[in-house]
Order: structure tokens, then C-alpha cells, then sequence
């Protein structure tokens, strides 16, 4: 069996048809009451069955018209129309619309269950495929986009973990235009035998599942902790070697190495400490 394509066509203009509407049955009725003749019903019935065929379509709105279940074609272009009154007419909006998937619980890339959803903003492109290739579209958009979302989850993890070797380029959390791409490309993928367009496709919602919230917390806390004290520590390094540096190439006092130990220990311990330091004056050496 050959497969159809879709076929826009321009229907006859609903104005003119209107205009032999009126005059048959209005001329129907004026020859029924002053002539008495019934076969002017014939001429009535044909009136009402011609207004049957009127079709107004809306701006970003179409009209699939069957004629006993074979496809004759789409009515795309807005305005007033007349067609054959035996036509079957199937309304389907070009408009762009939105969709906000539920939120899903899924596994990342780690294994971490994650809470996700995306955003999806869509519309018809091909009123045939929408219309006879899939039972119902806009559940095919939804079903197929809850698929994309779940199979791009488990595709990246949701953050970095240096400390175990999984670093990635690309996460969840922190590449959305790299994700946002690659979802806006699965989901078209998916959508492209209903006819539909992806227009935008992003994450709505990301959050670690609620049985492993607290702990993943706390483990980005501590992680931002050690990389600060580790930023602070290699700070704190290049002063010290700068203080000790100075002080010979200006000769302003001798240090052995006991003396260079404490002041090293010192200096580390007032730029290292969170707290401030409480100077302690020593009257006598470091022996005493």
C-alpha cells in the first residue's frame, strides 16, 4: 500500500456558496407558500443538505477532510469555505502549545535516583501524519516525551564527583544548553512520525530523589568545603614562601631553621585559621 502524504488544498469560496444557499431557500420557501407545489421540497432539501458543507477555519487552525474514510485533503489557509456536504471534517490546531511533563523519579548515569521533568513546547506540522499515523497525538506527545526524558536522565550523571573519578564534561545540573539540546533532539526523534514539531524542549525540574536528598547535601557541602580550604592552603603557601623571600632579601633579621619553622608554623596557622589570631609575645628564645 502506498503511503499518503499530506495535501493542503483551498476549498470553494464560502461566501459565493452562501449567497446560492440563500437564493434556494428562500426561493425553495416563496414557491412552496404561493405555488402550493411540493416538489419545490426537493429544491429545500438540497438548500439545507448545501449548508451542510460551510467550514470556517481559524487562523493556525486546519481542517482534514475524509470522504468515506479516504483522505482527500487539508484546509490550512484561514477563511469561510464551502465543500462537499458528505466530507468528514477533523479539526486540528497548528497553534504552538505547552507542555509540562510530571515530575518522574529516575536513575542518572551514577545510579543516583534523581526527580526530573521538562518543558515542552510543540505544534502540528503535518495534519496527516497527526491525524492517521499515531490513534491520539497529543497523548503521543506526551507518553514519548516522558520516554525522551527518562532515557536522557540516564544518559549523564546529575553533578560532578571528582573524588571518586567520575568527572564528567556534561551533567544535568550544570550543562542545561548541552542537555537542553540533546533532549530537544531526542524528543523530535520520537515525535517526528505524528508530524509533530519540536519548537523547545528544556529541564522544568531537577532535584535529587528525597530518600538521598539530605545525604547528596551534605556531600556538596563538604565537597565545597575541602575545595576551599585547599584554594585557602595553596594561598596561604605562596604568602608565606613571599614573607620569607622578603625578609632575607631585605637582611632585616637572621633565622635559623628552628626560628623559620615557627614562623612558617605561625604564619600558616593566622591565614589557614578561621578565627582570629591571638598574638602571644615571647620574652624569652624559642628554648625556654
Amino acid at each position: 500500500m502506498k503511503r499518503q502524504e499530506e495535501r493542503t488544498m483551498v476549498p470553494a469560496n464560502g461566501y459565493l456558496m452562501l449567497l446560492v444557499f440563500l437564493t434556494l431557500f428562500l426561493g425553495s420557501i416563496y414557491m412552496i407558500i404561493f405555488f402550493g407545489n411540493p416538489w419545490y421540497g426537493i429544491s429545500l432539501f438540497l438548500s439545507i443538505l448545501i449548508a451542510l458543507g460551510f467550514i470556517m477555519v481559524q487562523p493556525n487552525n486546519s481542517r482534514v477532510l475524509l470522504l468515506f474514510g479516504e483522505y482527500i485533503g487539508s484546509v490550512k489557509q484561514n477563511g469561510f469555505y464551502w465543500v462537499n456536504p458528505f466530507y468528514t471534517k477533523k479539526k486540528i490546531s497548528l497553534r504552538a502549545s505547552n507542555f509540562d511533563s510530571e515530575r518522574l523519579k529516575v536513575n542518572d548515569k551514577l545510579g543516583n535516583p534523581i526527580m526530573i521533568s521538562t518543558i515542552l513546547v510543540w505544534r502540528v506540522l503535518d495534519t496527516y501524519k497527526a491525524a492517521f499515523d499515531v490513534d491520539n497525538y497529543e497523548n503521543f506527545v506526551r507518553v514519548q516525551t516522558d520516554a525522551a526524558v527518562r532515557k536522557l536522565a540516564s544518559m549523564y550523571p546529575y553533578d560532578n564527583f571528582a573524588d571518586e573519578g567520575h568527572k564528567e564534561d556534561i551533567t544535568l545540573r550544570s550543562s542545561v544548553n548541552e542537555v537542553s539540546e540533546a533532549l530537544e533532539k531526542e524528543i523530535e526523534e520520537r515525535l517526528k512520525i505524528a508530524g509533530i514539531e519540536v519548537l523547545e524542549a528544556r529541564i522544568g525540574y531537577l532535584a535529587y530523589a528525597q530518600e538521598i536528598a539530605n545525604a547528596m547535601l551534605k556531600r556538596q557541602q563538604a565537597t565545597a568545603i575541602v575545595a576551599a580550604r585547599h584554594k585557602i592552603v595553596e594561598g596561604a603557601v605562596s604568602m608565606v614562601e613571599m614573607a620569607l623571600d622578603e625578609l632575607n632579601k631585605k637582611e632585616l633579621l637572621e633565622l635559623d631553621e628552628e626560628r623559620k619553622a615557627a614562623m612558617v608554623s605561625n604564619l600558616m596557622v593566622i591565614l589557614c585559621g578561621d578565627k582570629d589570631a591571638s598574638p602571644v609575645l615571647n620574652t624569652g628564645t624559642l628554648s625556654q
